[in-house]
């Protein structure tokens, strides 16, 4: 991160550039987007690089970009293109959302500007937002298409049934028979007194003191 002195009352921009590998860097998206900024008159107050991959979750110099927009220091976020900011489109959206409420704008180099101050950058972000709004529609819909074919295929999801409780119902059976109380009878098994309560009573076992 670099910070830069000076405000002349222009809209305050931060650039932020990534690259997704160690032996890449962030110089020339630097210089492009340092030069883009004085040609549209932004006074750029923070530098931000970062290494990794355009899926990776955890990057903590674009949440410090985040960060920078929330508290309302910077009015501008440029960026050389959009896929160097958003992890996916839902994650491009939501962050738009979230710059939008602080009223900072998201401006790629490339051409595509979701510039929140003026009609035509509240039109894209619309767009975008069905857009993303649909991914999601996708997304549930093949996590369900793939749950119903593994089940055709016996695959069986959950905690399977039974387990421990099962294993153990015969002596649990056998310590009510004995008039242990549930309390007694987990502390026995090695079970909580909600499993002992699953496991099924036998006919002829007696309640026992439930305490």
């Amino acid at each position: 991160m670099e910070n830069l002195g000076g405000n002349s009352g222009r809209l305050r921009a931060a650039i932020y550039a990534r690259v997704s590998t160690g032996d890449q860097r962030c110089d020339r998206q630097v210089a492009d987007l340092r030069s883009y900024a004085d040609r549209c008159g932004y006074n750029v107050v923070q530098i931000y690089r970062e290494i990794g991959s355009g899926a990776k979750c955890d990057r903590l110099e674009r949440n410090r970009v985040i960060s920078l927009a929330r508290s309302r220091e910077i009015d501008v976020i440029l960026v050389s293109e959009l896929t160097r900011w958003g992890r996916s489109t839902i994650d491009l959206i939501d962050t738009l959302h979230q710059l939008q409420s602080w009223g900072v704008s998201l401006i790629a180099q490339n051409g595509f500007q979701f510039d929140l101050s003026t009609p035509h950058g509240k039109m894209i972000a619309s767009i975008m937002a069905t857009l993303a709004e649909f991914e999601r529609d996708l997304l549930k819909e093949r996590i369900k298409s793939g749950i119903s074919n593994a089940r055709s295929k016996g695959k069986v999801f959950g905690r399977p049934v039974g387990g421990k409780i099962a294993d153990s119902c015969d002596r649990i059976n056998q310590l009510r028979s004995q008039g242990m109380s549930t309390r007694a009878i987990a502390s026995e098994v090695g079970l909580s007194k909600s499993a002992i309560a699953k496991c099924p009573r036998c006919e002829d076992a007696p309640e026992g003191m439930d305490w």
